[in-house]
């Protein structure tokens, strides 16, 4: 079984930590003169009024959206929720969040589908976890929610959601201190990540559902990775939900 630890004794392993290769960068490198949009910062954000246990009892997938939009600091709420930045290591080998990772490597990247989130144009957007900014990918248009629920095997559900969370993954920033086992701590810490997505949801009147069944290629090309170095491993849409819209 291919989940099975190797038992391969770490001198075996080769990680390029350990042969003083320097690492990948924390974030995915962006253009200065991208449009960004910032976020509201958590220190600024009140949200939620349930406790942490209340919010681990209600929690369900949602598969019914209501038309509403999320506001801005709803969003960044999530955001950080999901991936926010605690601290930085001062020579730049690892972040701190608000998910655990192995190494605190955090080999991911978020993209978002937007629909509807306050003024925000509809498009592809990358969440930029450092400066807690968003990175414009692509301008949207009204065929951008049928293409990613298409991309999704049909389920239109996906397309109706006010943002589409989809966490693209890029294995080296694992492998590079694990090598050839990263591929099990980077499949764990993606149901960290969609498992606190849920536990904020619920905090805010919000609902989701976690999709693993996506056709990979049109994925990959409607957030524009290249599949290979980075290639899309987990989604979930977002929207504002009915009290008696839970399914599992």
């Amino acid at each position: 079984m291919i989940l099975k630890s190797h038992g391969i004794e770490r001198e075996e392993w080769g990680p390029h930590q350990r042969k003083g290769i320097p690492p990948p960068p924390l974030e995915k490198p962006y253009p200065k003169d991208g449009t960004l949009v910032s976020l509201v910062q958590i220190d600024n954000i009140s949200l939620g009024s349930i406790t942490l246990t209340e919010a681990i009892t209600q929690r369900q997938s949602h598969r019914k959206f209501t038309d509403d939009a999320l506001t801005l600091e709803e969003l960044s709420f999530l955001l950080w929720s999901t991936q926010g930045v605690k601290s930085v290591d001062e020579n730049n080998v690892w972040t701190k969040r608000t998910v655990p990772s192995g190494g605190a490597r955090h080999p991911f990247e978020t993209y978002l589908v937007m629909n509807r989130v306050g003024a925000i144009e509809s498009g592809v957007y990358r969440y930029l976890p450092i400066e807690h900014k968003l990175l414009l990918v692509a301008r949207g248009d009204q065929q951008l929610p049928d293409r990613v629920s298409t991309a999704c095997y049909g389920q239109t559900f996906i397309g109706k959601s006010a943002v589409v969370f989809v966490w693209a993954t890029i294995p080296y920033r694992t492998e590079w201190r694990y090598s050839i086992v990263g591929y099990k701590d980077i499949l764990i810490e993606a149901g960290h990540i969609c498992q606190n997505l849920y536990l904020a949801c619920e905090a805010i009147g919000a609902g989701t559902c976690a999709i693993a069944a996506y056709d990979q290629k049109a994925m990959d090309a409607l957030i524009g990775v290249d599949g290979e170095d980075e290639f899309t491993i987990y989604l979930a849409p977002v929207g504002k939900v009915h009290n008696d819209s839970g399914e599992n």
